[in-house]
């Protein structure tokens, strides 16, 4: 009679678990002290107060210091998260799968990426074109450089006859790259290293050298101080990089924070672009076969995001946005390429074009409500087919050389895992090439997109992704992800992370916000400079529209944004704290009246507008910069913002900054925490470990906020048994 009784008891407790996880415990966290400092920034008659300034400045050993004691807090909360080891285990065990690229030629080999499962970074390897795969051998393994994976693979270019590789390294996951030249036969390296290379391609002329792109090193911090004049380098194989020669950004008439450059296929000419911000660019064009040539200009401001897409002989064939917001391909010849000549080869249509060429042909991805149509056309502008994808989702990698018959693309979506497929140019037909072998199935799981009303009445799309049979009870933990900003759009694609995250009973919900490229320049546009607060107000729209239908509510609502997003999360929390349970703030952009002073973030003023450009701008800017935002007295949610120690792109202050002034300012007993990863930068290159580490922290963290003791499946498993 005890024993049944004690089962009873253990039904009823789980059963109540499950209708409503215990609230109101906590884990014990204390918060370092963050000393203020009386530092005060004028701004046309206005004083701003700027206590953290101090948390600016990455080479000092009292913000390292910070950073450790900041770091202990928060790993002490995390450690005890009861079921945060559990995350990680199935993260690891779905992560475990081999990952393969689409191949490649060059010159005798046919080269490839794969990941064996769970390898930090993914290896190249190759084959001679007339053997099988299964001849493969390892050209380049990453996962070499160094043990813990920090150091990571950047580009990876080949000569024109195979014979030679040049590849960036990423140490740290800082964007200041090193270039090792390598002999592609023997596998040996050939040079000395060039070095402090940032924000750059590589670009062949032929087998004899090729073009890169960097800054002048700056003084002080390389990691925060600003880099403002890009320039554009030809090295030629066999020299030393001092001798290296400036081609483009070398007087004040050529500064521009971006410059790049790349050959045509043909190595007839080089193209250059140079802009002054992430939007709109400049465009040149120099003849490689006539010696001592001059720059020829196509445009000469930069008004629209305009580059070549391909050639044949003197004939350039441009995709542009210029007086066509959805873009178009047009051609026009090399001697007169001005506007003033350009003919339409694929005029501007109702969506979106993104375009590329191969084999002879053009092939014009189109976003449709943010999901992909490819239609594939002749240079002439003729229609040859719609190319019949595998589904609503996304597709990437339509592109080949002139003379491939051949291409490989893949596809996605949010329940599909990336595939890929080949494709036969004159045919149309696609055959499944490989498919990812996983412990998941996409029947399980639905995604649907919807459309919601934002604040001023513009619709917005949002795509939302559970387990089938989920029932709508208000109750289901949900992350809301967003970015909203420098015209990217967010399209449909499959991650393991977020599987996870549905197996819990979890909703994934992405809102294509303005600010974004999903419906052209005029939706980037309306979520820029004065006009930034329509982005949150959508993404306000979106958390609102999912808690209306009884998705989720308040209590079991997290909110996720990373760079541009992270400063998404960051308005929006600030500005509706009463909406959301968990803020996840990524690396994000979160002190507005500074971040140009930084690093290359005086390129984003196209989407944000500066503090200096006049006084209703820096007003603007104050009224929602979320690091000026942070108000005494408030509940806020339960926060964990996370950011890397290296990142030079959004440097890592701004999270510093906004977490002194949370940890300060809080009201009540939801925690404020900062997870600061060592030798990690913006994102790019983060070792496999280190990413399932961090998911497995930020899913335990925002669903023990929501509540839960043990993990929903877990507690849904146990009541079955």
């Amino acid at each position: 009679m005890k024993k049944i009784s004690l089962v009873l008891i253990a039904l009823i407790a789980l059963v109540a678990c499950k209708e409503e996880p215990v609230k109101n415990r906590k884990i014990e966290v204390k918060y370092p002290t963050t000393k203020k400092v009386d530092t005060v920034t004028n701004y046309f008659g206005t004083d701003v107060k700027d206590p953290y300034r101090w948390l600016e400045d990455d080479m000092s050993e009292e913000t390292a210091d910070w950073v450790k004691a900041e770091n202990k807090a928060t790993y002490g909360y995390l450690d005890n998260i009861p079921f945060r080891e559990e995350l990680k285990e199935r993260l690891t065990k779905l992560w475990n799968y081999e990952k393969v690229g689409s191949p490649f030629i060059e010159g005798d080999y046919t080269y490839f990426y794969k990941n064996n499962g769970l390898q930090n970074q993914y290896v190249i390897y190759r084959y001679k074109n007339d053997e099988d795969v299964s001849k493969a051998e390892i050209f380049l393994d990453p996962n070499t450089f160094k043990e813990d994976g920090t150091i990571s693979l950047g580009g990876l270019n080949f000569s024109d006859n195979g014979k030679m590789a040049a590849y960036s390294i990423s140490e740290g996951g800082s964007d200041w790259r090193k270039v090792l030249v390598m002999n592609a036969e023997t596998k040996e390296i050939v040079e000395d290293t060039l070095i402090d290379v940032k924000f750059s391609g590589i670009s062949w002329k032929g087998n004899e050298g090729f073009f890169y792109s960097s800054y002048d090193k700056p003084k002080g911090s390389e990691l925060s101080a600003k880099t403002d004049q890009h320039k554009l380098y030809y090295h030629k194989l066999g020299t030393a990089q001092k001798s290296d020669e400036l081609i483009y950004g070398g007087t004040p008439e050529q500064k521009h924070r971006y410059v790049g450059g790349g050959t045509t296929e043909d190595n007839n000419y080089l193209v250059v672009t140079a802009s002054v911000s992430t939007s709109g660019n400049k465009l040149f064009i120099k003849d490689l076969t006539k010696p001592n040539s001059k720059f020829v200009t196509i445009l000469d401001h930069t008004d629209s995001d305009t580059y070549v897409m391909d050639n044949k002989g003197s004939q350039l064939f441009l995709v542009t946005n210029l007086d066509a917001p959805n873009k178009k391909v047009v051609k026009v010849d090399a001697d007169n390429p001005t506007p003033n000549n350009w003919k339409d080869v694929i005029p501007e249509t109702e969506n979106v074009l993104n375009a590329g060429s191969g084999g002879g042909a053009i092939f014009a991805n189109y976003m449709v409500d943010a999901v992909s149509k490819v239609m594939q056309y002749d240079f002439d502008g003729t229609l040859v087919r719609e190319i019949n994808l595998p589904g609503i989702g996304s597709v990437g990698g339509f592109g080949a050389k002139k003379e491939d018959t051949e291409l490989y693309y893949s596809f996605t979506n949010y329940v599909t895992p990336g595939s890929i497929y080949k494709y036969d140019i004159a045919s149309g037909k696609s055959t499944l090439y490989v498919k990812p072998d996983i412990d998941f199935n996409p029947e399980d799981y639905e995604s649907k997109q919807i459309f919601y009303t934002s604040k001023d009445g513009t619709k917005v799309p949002m795509i939302i992704t559970h387990k089938k049979g989920l029932e709508l009870n208000g109750k289901n933990p949900t992350i809301l992800y967003g970015y909203g900003g420098f015209n990217i759009s967010l399209t449909p694609s499959f991650s393991i992370a977020n599987v996870v995250w549905m197996e819990q009973g979890g909703i994934y919900a992405v809102a294509n916000l303005r600010g974004g490229g999903e419906y052209g320049k005029k939706w980037h546009n309306a979520g820029i400079k004065q006009k930034k607060q329509n982005v949150f107000d959508d993404f306000i729209a979106a958390a609102e529209y999912l808690i209306a239908e009884n998705y989720t509510s308040t209590d079991y609502l997290a909110i996720r944004g990373g760079s541009n997003g992270g400063l998404l999360v960051g308005a929006t929390m600030t500005q509706r704290p009463d909406l959301m349970k968990v803020a996840l703030p990524a690396v994000g952009v979160l002190d507005m009246l500074r971040y140009h002073t930084f690093t290359a973030g005086a390129g984003w003023a196209y989407d944000y507008g500066t503090a200096d450009d006049s006084k209703e701008m820096f007003e603007y800017l104050k009224g929602y910069s979320p690091v000026h935002n942070v108000k005494a007295g408030t509940e806020y949610p339960a926060t964990l913002i996370t950011t890397g120690d290296h990142d030079d792109r959004v440097v890592p202050a701004h999270s510093f900054k906004f977490a002194a002034e949370l940890q300060e300012k809080q009201t009540g007993d939801n925690p404020v925490l900062i997870r600061i990863e060592t030798d990690a930068g913006h994102g790019a290159g983060t070792p496999v470990s280190k990413t399932i580490d961090q998911y497995a922290d930020i899913f335990g963290f925002t669903l023990y906020n929501m509540g839960f003791d043990v993990l929903p499946k877990t507690m849904a498993d146990g009541i079955k048994k």
